[in-house]
């Protein structure tokens, strides 16, 4: 008789008992909320935590006679740097004189990031060749255009304003050919312009006249027409 085949015996891997998670929501409220009134003890009171409101404050510090531009009214001149109480709150502001419109502004020193300071002679140059190029008209209704030349003269940006003075530029003085609306909006960039590059350039309004016309191309029309 063949001899029976002993049959070895598998024995069962224990399995590891699975360790369950601690639940955080159980502890969440003792850990992140320690005043909630559960955790105090009576008679206790809830302590307030005030948070202590910082005034704003901006790296750029302008100095008397700095000239900056204000993007609403234009280039204006530091007159001084003055204090006031407000709310018991000591603030200190600047006061801008705008000398086209004969304005003087307060600006306080933590809310400046409306000036800007004026252009340098890079950005001039620029501007210059800016208003050596073609015009550029869209054909869309002129309210529409009117409205986006105002918001670029508003905006303060100096290439933005050269853009629009070369746009309404018609390369000559006659009134004629500018409707009232088109040559009001044309001086005033014009006129914003040309202060910028007064204060930059220092030289004279005639001076800087001469330069911006001859770069438009209106001394060239104004001769011939004479």
């Amino acid at each position: 008789m063949p001899k029976k085949k002993k049959v070895k015996k598998v024995k069962k891997v224990k399995k590891d008992k699975k360790i369950k998670p601690i639940k955080i929501s159980k502890f969440k409220n003792k850990i992140l909320n320690p005043f909630r009134k559960s955790s105090l003890a009576p008679g206790e009171e809830k302590v307030e935590i005030k948070k202590v409101k910082k005034q704003a404050t901006e790296k750029r510090e302008y100095n008397a006679k700095d000239f900056v531009v204000y993007p609403k009214h234009g280039v204006g001149k530091i007159l001084s740097i003055e204090k006031a109480n407000i709310g018991q709150i000591e603030i200190q502001f600047y006061k801008i004189f705008i000398e086209k419109e004969k304005l003087t502004l307060t600006v306080p020193i933590n809310q400046q990031s409306n000036l800007r300071p004026i252009s340098s002679i890079n950005q001039i140059n620029k501007c210059i060749s800016i208003l050596k190029t073609k015009p550029k008209i869209k054909r869309t209704m002129w309210s529409r255009r009117a409205q986006e030349y105002d918001q670029k003269i508003n905006s303060g940006k100096i290439y933005e304003l050269a853009e629009v003075v070369k746009d309404l530029n018609k390369n000559t003085d006659i009134i004629a050919d500018q409707s009232y609306s088109e040559r009001q909006l044309f001086e005033k960039a014009y006129e914003r312009l040309k202060s910028e590059f007064e204060a930059v350039l220092n030289v004279t309004p005639e001076e800087v006249q001469i330069k911006m016309d001859k770069a438009l191309g209106r001394n060239q029309n104004i001769l011939e027409a004479e």
